[in-house]
């Protein structure tokens, strides 16, 4: 029973890391906590069933299309709603991420109310069983794709030239536009890869548990909690605490009661913001400067 509630952690686990390296992305590139992440997370998945069921698409030029749409929207939410804001209190950017949540949410219950939709899983078949262990081939498509983006996300942002520049305007924004940084543009990029990353997670776990308008909402506080946990702005604290937190929910759940996993998170970050709050990779501040 260990080994079966460890790896299943390990695999929702892999959905809260995607997620939280997503925030992480933008957070540690405009400052900005996204409060419509959980929403990107949703129509992800909803363009990939859309483009299946309506018009009978592929899997994989579903995922294509719903992956270049988030980008697409990502970008254009940056563009013309937050770019405008940039010289306004930091409160007024935060405030519109979450305007964009409840937008985004009360548009796909206008058009598909409250119901639950199946997703086929991408990977079908039967579950491999390692001694106690059994894991569905969608379960450890998941973990691999996870563990593919977090060794992208490391090899990109430490060992290329992109990925410094992006790290140095986002540290220095004033002194990387004199030397001739765009840092608008890096910025709208960065927000159109985190809207991608949410999608990914979405459209992963989907066919777990099944598409619906608040599907986002249930991820987003776990991405937080796993961010609070690693250390807040901290890429490799995004993924221990992603992973940690999909575990320590399991064996919760599995060894004490199914009923606390729903509040697992919320004892998490109140438990590290008491104990430390610059969680385990992060470095204290007292200040932003």
């Amino acid at each position: 029973m260990l080994g079966q509630l460890i790896a299943s952690g390990i695999v929702v686990g892999g959905i809260y890391t995607l997620m939280a390296l997503g925030m992480t992305v933008l957070y540690r590139s405009t400052t900005v906590v996204n409060f419509c992440h959980g929403e990107f997370f949703m129509v992800g998945a909803f363009a990939v069933l859309l483009t299946q069921s309506k018009l009978g698409w592929l899997m994989g030029f579903s995922i294509v299309f719903a992956l270049l749409l988030m980008y697409a929207i990502g970008s254009l939410i940056e563009r013309g709603l937050l770019r405008p804001l940039q010289n306004a209190p930091h409160i007024s950017l935060t405030m519109m991420t979450v305007a964009l949540s409840y937008l985004l949410k009360g548009l796909s219950r206008f058009f598909y109310g409250r119901e639950v939709i199946p997703l086929p899983p991408i990977l079908a078949g039967d579950p491999f069983e390692f001694f106690d262990i059994v894991l569905a081939p969608q379960d450890i498509l998941i973990v691999v794709f996870s563990l593919f983006v977090v060794l992208v996300a490391y090899g990109f942002f430490n060992y290329t030239r992109a990925g410094k520049v992006i790290q140095a305007a986002s540290q220095t924004p004033r002194g990387a536009a004199l030397v001739g940084i765009n840092v608008p543009r890096l910025r709208n990029i960065m927000w159109g890869v985190g809207a991608v990353l949410g999608a990914m997670a979405g459209i992963l776990i989907a066919p777990t548990t099944l598409v619906y308008p608040d599907m986002g909402g249930h991820v987003l506080i776990r991405a937080f909690a796993a961010m609070t946990l690693g250390g807040f702005g901290s890429r490799p604290g995004a993924v221990i605490g992603s992973m940690s937190l999909g575990v320590f929910e399991n064996l919760l759940g599995g060894y004490v009661s199914s009923a606390l996993v729903e509040i697992a998170a919320y004892l998490v970050i109140i438990a590290v913001l008491i104990v430390r709050p610059q969680g385990i990779m992060g470095e204290w501040r007292q200040g932003r400067g």
